[in-house]
């Protein structure tokens, strides 16, 4: 049974989605989203009916959602509305707040990277380092962890997650000395974490992804492992300075559902000078960057 306390909560949200709603299509010209402006106009910004267009959504519905009206809203319709709204970072999370939704839209800013952060990240240099959350999204690194394993500039924002680059990037794959064993661990992991998003967009869009792509994932998902966190020694094989041993730690930043802060610690002499040479290589890359860490999706 709905209390009141509930429904004037919903109330609230719905009509603060519909002002913020109303205030972003009020801000935007024709011009800028590719309308004609025509001669005619009275209306401040976009009109219902365009953004609506512009959304692949109906006039009514939209209309409907602008008056507060009780509806249900997708992850994939606030989506659409917070692209044809052109919202930035910051006003898309506020919508999808606004919504109670999860936004599906992968390497999406972590409100938890901080500057201080990113400069931990640096001064853990030359021990990679990164920020990674449950899902395994990357979402920032230190220039000898982004040459680690892959090329991790050259990938794609969206692309930057653990599980999809262990199943699909050639490098990555390439690098994990003990593929089929680190695969199936970190696929159980997966599994353990996505007990408590399973209703979740961007968990599931993340899943379905991969079966896609790999029939390994596929097979190795069907066991229904599931394994807790556990740091141990990984043996990865640099494309740049060869074998290197080194300790994994997590420290998580919050609650274990939460980001964690990711970190590789040479476990023996050989392996230290390696990743002064991996950090030698990073600065002498004339094509990457030399300044800091990196943000995921930046």
């Amino acid at each position: 049974m709905t209390t009141v306390t509930e429904a004037t909560d919903t109330d609230v949200r719905r009509n603060e989605l519909a002002g913020f709603l109303r205030s972003r299509r009020e801000r935007i010209t024709p011009e800028q989203v590719g309308l004609p402006r025509g001669r005619r106009r009275r209306t401040p910004g976009l009109r219902r009916e365009e953004v609506a267009q512009l959304s692949a959504v109906g006039v009514t519905w939209y209309t409907w959602l602008e008056q507060a009206r009780d509806i249900q809203v997708s992850p994939q319709v606030l989506d659409s509305l917070a692209r044809a709204l052109l919202l930035d970072r910051s006003e898309r999370t506020h919508l999808f707040a606004l919504a109670g939704a999860a936004d599906p839209a992968p390497g999406s800013d972590c409100a938890g990277i901080t500057p201080a952060l990113q400069e931990m990240l640096t001064r853990l240099e030359p021990f990679p380092a990164c920020i990674q959350n449950s899902r395994y999204d990357i979402l920032a690194y230190n220039r000898t962890y982004g040459r680690l394993l892959c090329d991790l500039d050259a990938v794609a924002p969206q692309d930057r997650n653990c599980m999809l680059l262990a199943f699909t990037d050639e490098d990555w794959r390439a690098a994990v000395v003990d593929l089929p064993g680190t695969r199936r661990v970190m696929a159980a992991k997966f599994r353990a974490s996505m007990a408590e998003h399973l209703a979740e967009p961007p968990w599931k869009a993340l899943l379905a992804r991969l079966e896609a792509a790999s029939p390994e994932f596929g097979e190795i998902w069907a066991r229904h492992e599931v394994v807790g966190p556990a740091n141990r020694t990984k043996i990865f094989r640099n494309a740049r300075v060869g074998l290197l041993r080194l300790d994994h730690t997590d420290l998580w930043l919050g609650p274990s559902v939460g980001p964690r802060l990711v970190t590789y610690v040479p476990s023996d002499e050989e392996s230290r000078q390696g990743l002064d040479r991996l950090m030698e290589s990073a600065l002498a890359d004339a094509a990457q960057p030399a300044s800091g860490p990196v943000l995921a999706g930046a």
